[in-house]
């Protein structure tokens, strides 16, 4: 298990635009493995490479809750998509505050799997959420950046606010 640092807002290494990936080797496949453990023991649902630093467009998810179904998802595209949604979000890169951001109700995504192989999903929930918001970060975007300015300028004040409580507690 290979557990790597995910980077915290204002980092400015999450405003990179990922790379397409060439080949899934070895070293892609170690990459997602990394990501899963990660994300697993961060506590979150979705992952993305560039989260980690590195600046390739593998994204990991698991939106199960209450049995595991991890989905890696490589290149991935979103071919459609379909009506609006509103759904509370958070992110690992920006822990302690969520925000209600409108997404696309249905999605269709095509990509590659973590063998390499072209894949389609269809998804809505969560998990049409989760791959929306995990592919806006392979292009530098987070979540807020889809808020109205002062919905976004207040999201901000209070991740400052809790950065600044979870300091003080480890002091």
């Amino acid at each position: 298990m290979a557990l790597r640092e995910v980077l915290t807002w204002p980092n400015p290494r999450l405003r990179e635009v990922a790379q397409p990936v060439s080949k899934v080797n070895d070293e892609v496949k170690a990459l997602v493995r990394d990501l899963f453990d990660t994300m697993y023991d961060e506590g979150g649902v979705g992952l993305a490479a560039t989260q980690i630093g590195v600046p390739l467009r593998v994204v990991v998810m698991d939106c199960g809750m209450e049995e595991k179904r991890p989905i890696a998802l490589i290149n991935a595209e979103i071919v459609a998509r379909e009506g609006t949604i509103l759904w509370q979000e958070g992110c690992l890169s920006v822990p302690g505050v969520t925000a209600e951001v409108e997404r696309s109700a249905h999605i269709n995504v095509h990509y590659l799997d973590a063998t390499g192989q072209p894949q389609a999903l269809e998804a809505d929930g969560l998990l049409a959420v989760c791959v929306q918001h995990e592919l806006d970060h392979l292009d530098g975007h987070l979540y807020f950046d889809r808020l109205a300015e002062f919905e976004r300028k207040a999201t901000l004040i209070a991740y400052e606010d809790a950065a600044i409580e979870s300091n003080e507690a480890s002091s």
